[in-house]
């Protein structure tokens, strides 16, 4: 099982389209995945952001469509899109009120203000918080840490997240059910256990 991980270069994590593009060539979406190609993709593999510099508009919008995000102390994430007469469509109205309080959230959609890492990280939506220029390690550090267990449990873990969301429990249940049931009949959900009770570390682990 791989991890992917999505970062930008020259001290920032990405800025989103062209603006100067888009008058004639519109937003920049690839078939049915959205921005990017990725925005409105339905990844099985766990997906890390680590965030330097700005992540705006569509940069933020990449963020919020990964599973894990990590940025350095300096970062900041924001939705400008209304101050250019422009809706935030790729996933940050629908995404960001999940995210993050929602008067927070509200507050970054309706007046186009900013949110620096340290705001973000408070309130949940970053998992780490690093210092400049370290956002990338920790991204590996958190895929090195999803690595190391067992591929089923994990892949099927985020499938059954992405696919329950906003279910009541009852339907949840019935989508859950047929996709986690597999896992417990796996070589590694019995090695998990016997490791468990003879105190000890899992065979993947060794």
């Amino acid at each position: 099982m791989n991890v992917g991980i999505l970062t930008g270069t020259g001290g920032h994590f990405c800025s989103g389209m062209d603006l100067k593009a888009f008058p004639t060539d519109g937003v920049p979406v690839v078939a049915d995945r959205g921005l990017a190609g990725l925005t409105r993709a339905h990844l099985r593999k766990p997906l890390i952001a680590a965030v330097e510099g700005a992540a705006v508009a569509g940069g933020f919008e990449l963020a919020l469509a990964c599973d894990l995000i990590t940025a350095a102390d300096s970062a900041f994430f924001a939705l400008p899109e209304v101050a250019r007469g422009l809706i935030a469509a790729e996933g940050g109205a629908i995404r960001l009120p999940g995210r993050l309080p929602y008067h927070v959230a509200m507050e970054m959609l309706l007046t186009a203000a900013p949110l620096p890492a340290p705001d973000a990280a408070r309130h949940g939506l970053v998992n780490q918080l690093t210092r400049e220029g370290e956002a990338l390690h920790a991204a590996l550090v958190l895929a090195e840490r999803v690595q190391t267990h067992p591929q089923d449990a994990v892949l099927t873990t985020k499938q059954i997240v992405h696919r329950t969301r906003g279910l009541d429990d009852d339907t949840a249940y019935a989508v859950q059910d047929p996709l986690s049931a597999p896992v417990f009949t796996t070589a590694a959900a019995t090695e998990g256990a016997h490791a468990f009770t003879q105190k000890r570390p899992p065979a993947w682990h060794r």
